[in-house]
């Protein structure tokens, strides 16, 4: 199979790789692929995707983070061109829900042994996301992460995690209102809010994760009593696979989500990126839009 290549160097484990373009193409190259890759542009982002698009591959392999893979597909939706994924990212979380192998020389043979899959792809005002996004608290995380993008050290690691309490503590409650599927809005008092695409399964060792990427819809969750000891809670249920019956969210399905603000723009942290978005926010569901390479024994 011929696939064009696009990395992002500034993906979390690409840091300080000065090789891996070259380790890249020889893994591919040894998994049987024909790979083509493309290098890097002053454009930026958008310019090698549509460079890699029109080289006219089967695929366009992406290798970085969910906010890269979220690029890419911005692309692809919709598209004849299935969308392969190298996770080189911290999360990774599509390539997790995905059953992608997260070590670069497994995730290259998969490639190469991998099926195409058909998955929901998820918007919000026309900015592409594959996981979730997040406002209120969590999404100030996203302006922090921005500023110090590339520069992985101790010394960040305790500056997000300082920021991440902070935000907990200083975040007031936004008055919200949410309308889904065009019914009548509710109005909501909150620190935190996401919407993902598709639901997240409820499991012993399933953390923020999802089984199911095709089901057509958007999942509304809604924090109760949100702060520091509500993300203990969380994590601890999700873990255990008892995070439903604790009243810690409420949970709602939609096609479409609208959520107004009496502020003029929102600050949304979009599959780790973080944007600032003009109100009414607005979140559709696009079935089945793009086609993506998995390996051949994932659901």
């Amino acid at each position: 199979m011929r696939v064009a290549v696009v990395l992002n160097r500034s993906a979390g484990s690409l840091l300080g790789r000065e090789e891996a373009e070259a380790e890249v193409a020889r893994l591919l190259a040894d998994a049987g692929l024909e790979a083509l890759l493309v290098p890097d542009r002053d454009e930026g982002l958008a310019a090698r995707l549509e460079s890699a698009v029109a080289h006219g591959a089967e695929a366009v392999v992406v290798g970085g983070g969910d906010g890269t893979i979220a690029a890419a597909a911005a692309r692809l939706a919709g598209t004849g061109t299935a969308l392969g994924i190298l996770p080189l990212g911290t999360m990774n979380m599509l390539a997790r829900d995905l059953g992608i192998p997260l070590e670069l020389h497994e995730a290259a043979t998969a490639l190469a042994r991998g099926t195409i899959r058909r998955i929901d792809v998820a918007e919000v005002n026309g900015h592409v996301f594959l996981c979730n996004a997040l406002i209120g608290s969590p999404s100030w995380l996203g302006r922090h992460r921005e500023r110090h993008r590339g520069r992985a050290s101790l010394r960040t690691r305790f500056a997000f995690a300082l920021a991440g309490l902070r935000a907990e503590w200083r975040h007031r409650p936004m008055r919200l209102s949410v309308a889904l599927d065009g019914r009548r809005p509710v109005r909501l008092w909150t620190r935190a809010l996401a919407v993902a695409s598709n639901r997240y399964a409820e499991g012993f060792g399933l953390v923020m994760a999802r089984t199911g990427l095709d089901a057509g819809e958007l999942t509304l969750y809604v924090a109760r009593r949100y702060g520091l000891w509500w993300w203990v809670r969380l994590l601890f249920g999700m873990l255990f696979g008892t995070w439903r019956g604790t009243s810690l969210v409420h949970e709602r399905a939609a096609r479409e989500v609208a959520i107004r603000s009496p502020r003029t723009a929102l600050r949304v942290m979009a599959d780790g990126e973080a944007l600032v978005l003009t109100t009414p926010l607005t979140f559709r569901i696009r079935p089945l839009a793009l086609r993506v390479i998995v390996p051949g024994g994932a659901p």
